[in-house]
């Protein structure tokens, strides 16, 4: 065995962590809510108390485990960390190889919607639509790639990691799409390895003013806002981004510890940035979708390496340095909430060529509105050529 073979990989949670989930979450010690108090202080103990119990007793971890096993699978060591990762081929030869990237609070299971129309177009209605070779990976840390076992795996590692995972695979050419992570580490694969990505698609960008008084005078009143609504996150919904980024090990101990902790910290998320036309978060997101991407981060006991992703962020003096303009051909998709992306600002950074902006979804695209991303994804590389 070398550290380049490329292993086949099926999900198997051992029935005993199956029974050790149900026993903790029928242990949890519950909080007494404030009266009046609404989701503005966080989960409320009732609604998380029910969902808890549907999780625990109801909710079919094997019936999503053969789900996901329904894909090939993968797992393969890339700079010394395991990687796993779906590899979903297209029968149509001139298929363009496509990496999907998920994000936090999400995993390879978010993309389950996607993979039929994008490797075969023609069996879900679009038979002129182009076609993909899919490489889903679990980020190195995430899901079941599994834990980190050394610090040091930033943006830039993780992006060098995936290049190599796709030349291992002998794609000379390929394209890249992210949402959230995904959205930091599309476009380092694009700087990094130009020669052979052909294009990066992203949801879920992050830009910031550019300092220019031009810039800021032509903005229009939707960017406005759309500005407005980021400076509202950073000063009242960022506080788990800054725990994880400045205290990571505390913060994945409680959450390595409880399931019901892992459960609200992750479906507070779902209710804050999906679709806001939606009050909970399973009316915007199927529910047995959401508990299957808590399950993967309970099951795989990942907290502590997901947590650092943020601290190697915050401590990477490069991530947020001036860089010159990226080269490759960059699509972003900006959905209705949770994404706050402005196209000048954008255009500092990204060789932009395609924005798409849309009235519904939010930070979820692939579970919220699978037809309007698998749309967008289609018709930025068809621009391609």
């Amino acid at each position: 065995m070398t550290n380049t073979e490329i292993r086949p990989f099926r999900i198997d949670i051992p029935q005993a962590d199956l029974d050790d989930l149900r026993s903790r979450v029928a242990r949890t010690r519950w909080i007494d809510d404030l009266p009046g108090v609404g989701w503005e202080r966080g989960v409320p103990t009732a609604y998380l108390k029910e969902l808890a119990g549907y999780w625990a007793e109801k909710f079919d971890w094997r019936a999503a485990e053969a789900e996901l096993n329904a894909y090939p699978q993968f797992t393969t060591i890339v700079s010394g960390q395991n990687v796993h990762f779906l590899h979903v081929r297209s029968a149509r030869a001139e298929a363009t190889p496509l990496l999907l990237l998920h994000g936090w609070p999400s995993s390879v299971a978010d993309f389950r919607d996607m993979i039929g129309p994008l490797t075969d177009p023609a069996a879900h209605g679009a038979p002129d639509a182009p076609a993909f070779h899919l490489v889903i990976p679990s980020l190195p840390g995430h899901g079941f790639s599994g834990p980190l076992t050394e610090p040091g795996w930033n943006d830039g590692r993780i992006a060098a990691a995936l290049a190599e995972l796709m030349a291992r695979l002998g794609y000379g050419r390929y394209g890249v799409q992210g949402g959230d992570h995904g959205a930091f580490i599309a476009p380092a694969l694009g700087r990094i390895d130009a020669e052979h990505v052909l294009g990066v698609h992203v949801n879920a960008l992050v830009t910031f003013p550019t300092g220019d008084p031009a810039d800021m005078a032509a903005l229009t009143e939707a960017e406005k806002a759309r500005l407005g609504a980021m400076k509202k996150f950073q000063d009242d919904g960022s506080a788990y981004m800054n725990l994880k980024g400045s205290r990571p090990n505390t913060i994945a101990q409680l959450l390595a510890d409880s399931p019901t902790g892992q459960l609200g910290w992750i479906v507070e998320k779902y209710r804050e940035w999906t679709d806001r036309s939606h009050d909970l978060p399973e009316q915007a997101v199927d529910l047995d979708r959401l508990l299957t991407t808590v399950s993967i981060y309970w099951f795989t006991d990942t907290a502590r390496s997901v947590a650092n992703l943020y601290y190697e962020r915050f401590h990477d003096a490069t991530m947020f340095a001036p860089k010159p303009k990226g080269t490759v051909p960059t699509g972003v998709a900006v959905f209705k909430d949770g994404d706050y992306a402005i196209r000048r600002f954008a255009e500092h950074t990204h060789n932009i060529t395609h924005w798409s902006e849309f009235y519904s979804g939010g930070h979820f695209p692939a579970l919220e509105v699978p037809e309007l991303l698998i749309g967008d994804v289609r018709e930025f590389f068809r621009s391609l050529g």
